[in-house]
C-alpha cells in the first residue's frame, strides 16, 4: 500500500499546483441540460491511462515480475429513470493539465480527458449526479471524488470505515482527495445493495482487494447484464489464472470473492468488463454513445 500512497501524494501535489477555482455564490440549480431518461443506460467514461513499468506487485507469486503493461482507468455513468449513479471517479482531472502526465515509478499516469468535461458534455455535470459509489478506495478510483460531495455516497460499510480510519486521515495528502465525502449524505450496505429497488443496478460486496471492495451488476434491456469487476481482477490473465496482488488486504478473501464472482457471472450470463483491461475498454462504446 505504500506504493499507492506515494502515487496519491504525487497526484494531490499536482492538483495543489493547479490554478484554484473561485467558488461562485450558491444559486438555485437550473434544469439539467439533458432531461431524465426513460430507460436504463450505461455510459463508459475514460478516466485515465496507467502505464506500469513493472507489474510485479500485481501478483504475490511473481507471475508478472518485470512485465510492462498499459492499463486503462474507467468510470461509468448509470442513467436510470429514478436518478444517475457514477461508479468510480478515476484519476484526478488535474493530470490533464500536465503535458507529460505524472510519473511515479512504476506508474506513468495520463489523463486525455477530464471526468468533469465528459459529464458536462453528456448534460450531467457533477452537481446533477444524485448518487456516487466506488468499487473501492484506492487513489485511481477516487481521484475526482470531491466533485460528488453533494451526491449521496453509496458505499460498503467496511470500505467507508476503511476510508475514514485514523491511518487514512494521517496521510493528509491522499485523504484530501476524497475528504469531502465524509459529510455527504450516505447509504451503506454490508452484502449487496439494489440501487433503485428494481433489480436493474446492484452493488455486490466482494472483499479482499480492500476490506469492502465491491462490483457492479447492471441489467440492461438490450445489451443484457454487464458485470463490472472493480479491481477484483486488473487484467484478463488475472481472471484466467486467479492471481492475487501483493497489496490486497486479504488473499483468502480475494480468492473467495473470485469464486463468488464467477458464480454470479455464470448465473446471470453477464458480460464481464475488467475495468483496467484495455481490450475490454476498446470493445465498449464511448460516450455519448451508450449501452442500453
Amino acid at each position: 500500500m505504500r506504493l499507492f500512497r506515494y502515487a496519491a501524494a504525487a497526484l494531490i501535489a499536482l492538483a495543489a499546483c493547479s490554478k484554484p477555482a473561485v467558488e461562485a455564490p450558491k444559486e438555485e440549480k437550473a434544469a439539467p441540460a439533458e432531461p431524465k431518461v426513460d430507460a436504463l443506460r450505461l455510459y463508459v467514461l475514460d478516466c485515465g491511462h496507467i502505464d506500469v513499468s513493472d507489474m510485479g506487485i500485481f501478483d504475490r507469486g511473481g507471475a508478472y515480475d518485470g512485465q510492462k503493461r498499459s492499463l486503462v482507468d474507467t468510470c461509468y455513468l448509470v442513467r436510470h429513470p429514478s436518478g444517475d449513479l457514477l461508479w468510480d471517479a478515476g484519476l484526478p482531472d488535474a493530470i490533464h493539465d500536465a503535458p507529460d502526465g505524472v510519473v511515479n515509478p512504476p506508474f506513468s499516469l495520463t489523463m486525455p480527458k477530464t471526468l468533469r468535461g465528459q459529464l458536462e458534455r453528456l448534460g450531467v455535470p457533477p452537481d446533477y449526479v444524485e448518487y456516487f459509489s466506488i468499487s473501492h478506495s484506492h487513489f485511481d478510483h477516487l481521484g475526482n471524488a470531491n466533485l460528488f460531495k453533494n451526491s449521496t455516497f453509496v458505499a460498503n460499510e467496511e470500505e467507508r470505515e476503511h476510508m475514514f480510519r485514523a491511518e487514512a486521515r494521517a496521510d493528509a495528502e491522499a485523504f484530501a482527495a476524497y475528504s469531502d465525502l465524509e459529510a455527504s449524505k450516505k447509504v451503506t450496505f454490508s452484502d449487496s445493495y439494489d440501487m433503485f429497488g428494481d433489480g436493474k443496478v446492484i452493488i455486490i460486496s466482494m472483499p479482499g482487494h480492500t476490506p469492502g471492495h465491491s462490483v457492479l451488476l447492471v441489467n440492461l434491456e438490450h445489451s443484457g447484464p454487464i458485470l463490472l469487476t472493480g479491481d477484483l481482477y486488473h487484467l484478463a490473465p488475472a481472471r484466467a489464472n486467479r492471481t492475487v496482488p501483493s497489496f490486497n488486504t486479504s488473499a483468502e478473501e480475494t480468492l473467495a470473492s473470485m469464486d463468488k464472482f464467477e458464480e454470479l457471472a455464470k448465473a446471470s450470463g453477464a458480460r464481464v468488463i475488467i475495468q483496467h483491461e484495455a481490450a475490454d475498454f476498446e470493445n465498449l462504446p464511448r460516450a455519448p454513445a451508450y449501452l442500453d
